[in-house]
């Protein structure tokens, strides 16, 4: 059986830009320092942003509430077994799944050819609704009645608005949401192997299961991020 990591975490305000760049090896995070990616894209920014995600985010960084988040990542470890296209053909479809038209976002695959191939999946919990707003109004509070006045509305699918057991059972779901993904992959690569996102003990194995801190997890501290989740599991 193959390797399971998903985490979801949040970034806080002042700390987007500055991710946006290493994700995308920008800025200060230069190839030579912190090694070469993989595919990555970006998707749903409006037009003000003009193409750039660490411009969307210096944007979030700025305009968002002091207390609030300036964005939402998956950090997804990838089957070593499938090819390098089979792996972006999974991360766009899971892309497309989760984050769709609704949410400005940037991925990339980092350890490409490592031992631990893994995506990041940034994205802003704002709401895009059709209503072309400029940059500060963008991260404003929305307006349910009149939404032309507000800002995007924030999703809650991991944060306001839940209960503890709420945002636990919304996590799990999202985690078995991702070990559907990647087996379906495996499958249609006509490999064996499958993922398994349950504990060891709700496998019925008998031993110590393995944990994963990637590359973002050691630094979630000096980013200013929070670890809501991170699970690594390993049945081989």
């Amino acid at each position: 059986m193959a390797h399971y990591h998903a985490s979801v975490k949040s970034g806080a305000k002042g700390t987007g830009a500055a991710h946006a760049q290493y994700i995308e090896r920008g800025g200060r995070f230069s190839v030579e320092k912190f090694g070469e990616i993989g595919p990555s894209e970006r998707g749903n920014l409006p037009e003000w942003a003009m193409g750039s995600a660490a411009r969307f985010f210096a944007a979030a960084d700025e305009h968002e509430r002091a207390n609030g988040s300036a964005y939402r990542e998956f950090e997804l470890a990838l089957p070593r077994e499938l090819t390098d296209g089979e792996r972006v053909q999974l991360v766009r479809g899971f892309v497309a799944q989760e984050i769709g038209e609704r949410h400005a976002y940037v991925w990339a695959i980092h350890e490409p050819k490592g031992a631990n191939p893994h995506v990041h999946i940034m994205f802003s919990e704002r709401t895009r609704d059709g209503i072309e707003r400029g940059e500060q109004q963008y991260f404003k509070r929305a307006n349910t009645q009149a939404p032309e006045r507000g800002g995007c509305a924030k999703s809650q699918a991991f944060s306001g608005g839940m209960t503890g057991a709420e945002r636990k059972a919304a996590l799990e779901a999202f985690r078995e949401r991702w070990t559907l993904a990647q087996n379906l992959a495996l499958e249609h690569a006509g490999l064996d192997v499958r993922v398994d996102h349950r504990s060891l003990e709700a496998q019925g194995i008998e031993r110590e299961a393995g944990q994963h801190r990637g590359p973002a997890i050691s630094g979630i501290e000096a980013r200013g991020q929070v670890a809501e989740c991170s699970v690594r599991r390993a049945a081989e």
